[in-house]
């Protein structure tokens, strides 16, 4: 029986609901499974302790290594990501990284199919870059090059001279002196790039080589985005394709399954590697023009936690077995 671990920077998997469904679908198929955290590993008696469920709570456990790990959320420090390092050198990994959203712009960008999907985006080098950008665009969102769940997105309109901003809920006006100098503070703590701002009903799609999970993310009236950790809303696929697309809702259904199909085959036969899970980014403008805004490796959304489970558990033990083959 393959034994599958899901490794996680949280100690107790009470706080973690994708653990409980993980744990749930393993039982189902047939899988040993057990979560723990960096903590727990010891690499001089390759002994873990580790987390089961049985009979309805988490009971701790010290297990051999497992055959397979579903790395469910990066480390973030140091000491925890040594042991991660270490360990993916031990026990093979079912998630990998797409990289960071410049180096995946250049990858779409070489994939003759999906290039006009792709929404022009600048590294920004100079604060100057930005207002190079808006005397194309008029308006323009800056984002982190290496963030995620919508943190630090930047919206950017011209206004005569003045420059309106929006940061999650908080709107300032600036002259031209003032933004460049918020943007320079900006360029000294992380890496920036800027795209053209292209207002879309949002809805992500999450796509699976055997299934695709499709739902929209609805964003609150005063955020420029639709992030739910950033206070947006998850809706039903159906009832928003009935509201937003009336007759046309079946016809732009199959387009974004096929879409995802598409995209996830093409995109992962770029690498040399295989993914457990992708999570696709795509807005749907006026002209209903698909437009990619990014692309994730850990989509995770804990609502959707048993359907995706359905799926990566069996991914797991097919990651294991791969691995004992070789």
């Amino acid at each position: 029986m393959v034994t599958v671990g899901m490794l996680h920077s949280r100690k107790h998997p009470s706080k973690v609901d994708k653990a409980f469904a993980w744990a749930a679908v393993a039982k189902m198929e047939g899988v040993d499974f057990y979560y723990f955290s960096p903590q727990g590993v010891n690499f001089k008696t390759n002994v873990i302790s580790g987390y089961v469920y049985e009979q309805g709570e988490w009971i701790e456990r010290d297990m051999m290594f497992p055959d397979v790990i579903y790395n469910a959320c990066g480390m973030k420090t140091d000491e925890d990501i040594e042991v991660y390092t270490k360990l993916s050198k031990i026990v093979p990994f079912t998630s990998h990284s797409v990289g960071n959203k410049m180096s995946v712009f250049r990858r779409i960008s070489k994939m003759p199919e999906f290039v006009d999907y792709l929404i022009p985006s600048i590294q920004i080098h100079h604060p100057e870059d930005v207002l190079d950008a808006m005397k194309k665009y008029k308006k323009v969102i800056m984002k982190p090059v290496s963030g995620s769940q919508g943190r630090g997105i930047w919206f950017i309109e011209l206004d005569g001279e003045r420059f309106h901003t929006i940061v999650g809920t908080e709107q300032t006006t600036q002259n031209r002196e003032q933004l460049l100098s918020s943007i320079q503070d900006l360029l000294r703590e992380q890496a920036y790039l800027v795209q053209p701002y292209i207002s879309c009903r949002t809805k992500d799609g999450e796509g699976k080589w055997m299934i695709s999970i499709i739902y929209p993310r609805i964003g609150t009236m005063d955020r420029v985005t639709s992030n739910i950790s950033r206070g947006g809303s998850m809706g039903t696929f159906r009832s928003f394709l009935e509201r937003e697309f009336g007759d046309e809702r079946r016809n732009m259904r199959r387009t974004l399954e096929k879409f995802a199909e598409r995209f996830t085959n093409e995109f992962e036969s770029t690498f040399d590697i295989e993914f457990d899970e992708l999570g696709i980014d795509i807005g749907v403008d006026e002209n209903n023009k698909l437009w990619i805004f990014e692309v994730n490796w850990r989509p995770g959304n804990e609502e959707l936690a048993f359907n995706i489970a359905k799926n990566l558990v069996p991914y797991a033990v097919y990651v294991a077995s791969q691995h004992k083959s070789t």
